[in-house]
């Protein structure tokens, strides 16, 4: 007889092993004549599927029964509520409902109880400021709306649905009054240009026109006052455009972004087929913006030149956009003196003394790095170079000395 183990009772190790079936072997691994795909199998098993058990439709008769229909789902929905206090969804679907049963009152009370959970979720506002539309409760709907831009005033699309409702409704003195309280926000450029907007639908032009100088105060940027200018070319007011260019270049002439505007006032200019004026726009810019952000501008003053330059002005503009690749190429390496050497001869076939003389005193202030002669070669020869240029080409006898005393004693 087994021995019984004294933790398992009075049955023996033998009576409590598991025996697992034995696995079959497969005899035959070839594949079968028919093959059965997954979809097939698939397929097979939804069409032996059960269909889904609903419940019966419920056909209420009397006032009794749909008074305890609406007990028994209003318990249903508190029960809930109870339970997950924080899920919005709920209380949504809660308020609908009740708004199907037309028992307004009802619904309003469970938005009002949802906004006390969250009031920060704006979907509740929108969708509770809807029913209220949807129903024709235009009053109701002026508070909801009142109340949520009131409490979350940088939600923009609460302020749009308002303004919406009112214009809809033909109260456009009360849609400017509600816009006027947004400006007072400083909303985004979106925001003013809706604004502007709504006042050119009732061609209101002097107001848009007063609403774009507050813009350009709130958001002095560059496409801000270009938008402004073109409002006005648009309404043919061609002094005004060119004042609103003017006023934006004192502003903004030393901004990252001022490269456009100068490039949007020339244009401007050449639209009005005032080319003369457009071309000082063009050097005033050049000679103001840096090089490194002036790109775009010297290839415009080409183009322009090209246009209605005469040859001088187009080589002037050819020489302007091989100076500007001059500069770019010292500033990123100040001791590639051969840069300088091509600068220097460049500004020696304009023929500019002043200019000259400024670019070889930036090449000569480069002293290289270390004694060793093969960086002191190209250096020296700028001086030399810096010598014969006075002596010959600017025939200034004093300033030659200079340069040499200055070599000599260095």
């Amino acid at each position: 007889m087994a021995e019984s183990d004294p933790t398992l009772g009075y049955l023996t190790r033998k009576d409590t092993e598991v025996k697992l079936p034995r696995p079959t072997r497969v005899k035959n691994k070839t594949p079968a004549p028919i093959q059965i795909t997954a979809e097939q199998i698939l397929r097979e098993a939804r069409e032996r599927q059960e269909a889904e058990i609903r419940p019966p439709k419920q056909k209420i008769t009397d006032s009794t029964e749909l008074a305890d229909y609406r007990l028994r789902k209003r318990k249903e929905y508190e029960d809930l509520i109870r339970r997950v206090r924080w899920n919005i969804g709920v209380w949504v679907k809660y308020a609908q409902w009740e708004e199907s049963q037309k028992d307004f009152n009802r619904a309003r009370s469970v938005w009002e109880r949802a906004l006390e959970v969250d009031y920060r979720n704006h979907t509740l506002w929108l969708k509770y400021a809807e029913m209220e539309m949807k129903n024709k409760f235009i009053n109701h709907a002026r508070n909801v709306w009142d109340r949520a831009v009131s409490l979350l005033p940088r939600i923009d699309q609460l302020w749009y649905k308002y303004i919406h409702m009112e214009e809809m409704l033909g109260n456009i003195a009360g849609a400017r009054q509600i816009f006027e309280r947004w400006m007072s926000w400083t909303p985004d450029q979106q925001g003013w240009l809706s604004y502007i907007k709504f006042e050119l639908r009732y061609n209101e032009i002097d107001r848009a026109r007063g609403i774009y100088e507050r813009f350009v105060l709130c958001h002095p940027r560059v496409s801000a006052w270009i938008k402004f200018a073109k409002f006005e070319m648009k309404n043919g007011e061609v002094a005004r455009a060119r004042a609103v260019y003017e006023q934006a270049v004192q502003k903004l002439a030393d901004d990252e972004e001022a490269e456009i505007l100068f490039v949007a006032f020339a244009e401007f200019e050449e639209r009005c087929k005032e080319t003369e004026r457009a071309r000082c726009i063009y050097k005033f810019a050049l000679d103001h913006i840096p090089k490194g952000r002036a790109e775009d501008l010297y290839r415009k003053f080409v183009a322009f030149e090209k246009q209605y330059g005469d040859r001088e002005g187009i080589e002037d503009a050819i020489v302007g956009k091989r100076r500007f690749q001059y500069e770019d190429e010292v500033r990123k390496n100040p001791l590639n003196y051969d840069s300088w050497f091509d600068y220097i001869r460049l500004e020696e076939s304009v023929g500019n003394k002043a200019r000259t003389r400024e670019v070889y005193e930036r090449a000569i202030a480069n002293v290289p790095p270390a004694e060793e002669k093969r960086y002191w070669q190209r250096y020296i020869y700028l001086w030399i170079n810096y010598a014969l240029y006075e002596e010959l080409d600017a025939q200034d006898m004093e300033r030659t000395r200079d340069v040499y005393r200055y070599v000599s004693f260095h």
